[in-house]
């Protein structure tokens, strides 16, 4: 058995140090040990041959993960992505094409951490286009070229512009949207007693003049209509109905309307079924 068949395989979640050193010991695998596990894997459907291929991949998720972490998210979620694209990878993987999985899947890591940063790095998308995807992460670094700039100004703009092959207009577009910054809906509890969140400032037309007397003429024609369609009924249907739907308490059962009308259950089920049409029919028509 191999050190990597008998380590069980770590999780992110919880402790992130714990999890770096499990993964990082799993042993490194030379070219042939990685071909072998490749071909098991696709010829002959052995789990644990694909199991062995991320197990000693998983230290390459973890530095890729860790360039990304200036965006703010939790390092163990951006592991947990990287992971989903490393297996995505193995699944793919072809070993007679004389590339290292290594090198096959970064591709994959990057793939799938790129779209979960940017499900979750804002509530309002900051790119939905193929172009618009590239441009927010390369946009990141290259500002990294200009220190002490917080904002591009126009020749800044246009020379990213011209390095990443777009329009002065979509960096700065971009731009705006990366220092742009989400609003919390409702106001941290610390805040003061002169503070407003947007929330402060949204109308609640539930007690809107014309509202209010809508509603209650809703309902006065609703208990109207109820009380018409009950009149419709003959006493026993009616009694039923009561019991059954129109109750303050528990609602009766079949068996007990059974016993109070002596007949069986099923006719008081017939009874209630031919009252509820009648009821519908009158309201039908009130209507």
């Amino acid at each position: 058995m191999t050190q990597a068949m008998a380590l069980p395989i770590p999780s992110a979640v919880g402790n992130i140090d714990a999890y770096i050193q499990a993964a990082n010991r799993y042993p490194m695998l030379s070219e042939a040990e990685e071909t072998r596990l490749a071909q098991r894997f696709h010829n002959d459907g052995d789990v644990e041959a694909a199991r062995q291929l991320v197990l000693s991949h998983l230290r390459l998720v973890i530095s890729i993960a860790r360039g990304y972490l200036g965006y703010g998210l939790p390092h163990a979620d951006l592991i947990q992505e990287g992971n989903i694209g490393l297996m995505k990878a193995v699944k793919r993987y072809d070993s007679t094409r004389g590339v290292r999985l290594v090198s096959f899947a970064m591709h994959w890591i990057k793939a799938e951490i790129h779209e979960y940063i940017l499900k979750n790095w804002r509530l309002v998308k900051v790119a939905t286009t193929k172009a618009q995807r590239k441009l927010f992460f390369n946009l990141r670094s290259l500002k990294n070229d200009y220190e002490g700039v917080d904002t591009l100004s126009g020749p800044q703009a246009a020379e990213v512009a011209s390095r990443l092959g777009v329009k002065p207009e979509e960096v700065v577009e971009m731009e705006t949207r990366l220092t742009g910054r989400d609003l919390a809906l409702e106001g941290s509890p610390d805040d003061s007693d002169d503070a407003f969140a947007p929330i402060d400032y949204l109308a609640d037309s539930r007690y809107e003049p014309t509202r209010v007397i809508e509603n209650k003429a809703i309902a006065r024609q609703q208990d109207e209509g109820l009380h018409e369609a009950l009149s419709a009924l003959d006493p026993r249907s009616r009694r039923i109905v009561e019991a059954r739907w129109l109750h303050d308490g528990e609602a009766a059962t079949l068996h007990e309307l059974a016993a109070e009308f002596d007949v069986s259950a099923e006719r008081i089920r017939q009874i209630e079924v031919k009252a509820l049409q009648k009821m519908r029919g009158v309201l039908l028509v009130a209507a």
